[in-house]
């Protein structure tokens, strides 16, 4: 079973929410909504399998977990009913979108808040700060709120990103392939990503702009909620 949420219209153009690593359809809060109201849009909102309610995923997940759920994609969208996607991506979430596109999938736009699309130490060091403090604090109480198999959530996550073999993952062979317009907006303060991963895709992608955020993590439309959704919502009426 994959949790799942439809936001308003079902036919025509639909924002596809796909989340962060330790993300869900509940940690999205009201900001689906909010921007399927801006644009007039429908929404489809999932928790990939192993998060929020969805079903376990097996463990442990390996170093192209997010290849294969780009593979899955095609098969949720069918099952929904969505035809005409514009992909919003979240940290993970922009990294399988950037893989579906860059498949030769079709995809109406893709808006990536925070995207990877390959490591670096700092990001990587982030994350093994965030494996001490989910033993050491309150951090797994907060998380089982959303997650179902919260320890199964985390480790998924944390574990393959961890994996001395993730400092060869690598995402920018499916840039040029990309014909879709995309839209990036980044955190200065990004404490998992750096500047290097917007140039990346400016760079190599055909059709990109981009917006950088003061007094902004990981997490814009949490940090920086009016000024995120000013940005999608102006992007999409170019699109749609």
């Amino acid at each position: 079973m994959i949790e799942s949420q439809w936001i308003g219209p079902r036919e025509g153009p639909t924002l596809v929410f796909l989340h962060e690593g330790l993300g869900s359809v509940g940690l999205w809060r009201d900001f689906p909504r909010k921007l399927a109201d801006r644009t007039g849009l429908g929404a489809f909102v999932y928790s990939r399998a192993g998060y929020g309610k969805s079903d376990p995923a097996p463990l442990p997940r390996p170093v192209r977990y997010m290849h294969d759920e780009a593979e899955l994609l095609p098969k949720i969208l069918s099952d929904a009913g969505v035809k005409d996607p514009i992909f919003v991506g979240h940290s993970d979430g922009a990294s399988i979108a950037i893989i579906h596109a860059g498949q030769g999938n079709g995809a109406r736009a893709l808006i990536l808040e925070a995207p990877h699309v390959f490591t670096e130490e700092s990001g990587l060091a982030s994350i093994a700060k965030m494996r001490e403090l989910y033993r050491t604090t309150d951090l797994r109480e907060k998380l089982a709120r959303w997650h179902a198999n919260v320890d199964a959530a985390f480790d998924g996550w944390n574990g393959a990103w961890l994996n001395p073999e993730f400092r060869k993952w690598n995402l920018e062979e499916f840039l040029p392939r990309i014909p879709a317009p995309i839209l990036i907006i980044q955190g200065k303060d990004d404490e998992y990503g750096t500047i290097k991963q917007v140039e990346a895709i400016e760079r190599q992608a055909p059709d990109v702009q981009s917006l950088l955020l003061d007094a902004c993590g990981h997490s814009p439309h949490r940090d920086q909620p009016e000024k995120t959704l000013d940005a999608m919502s102006a992007f999409i009426k170019t699109v749609v």
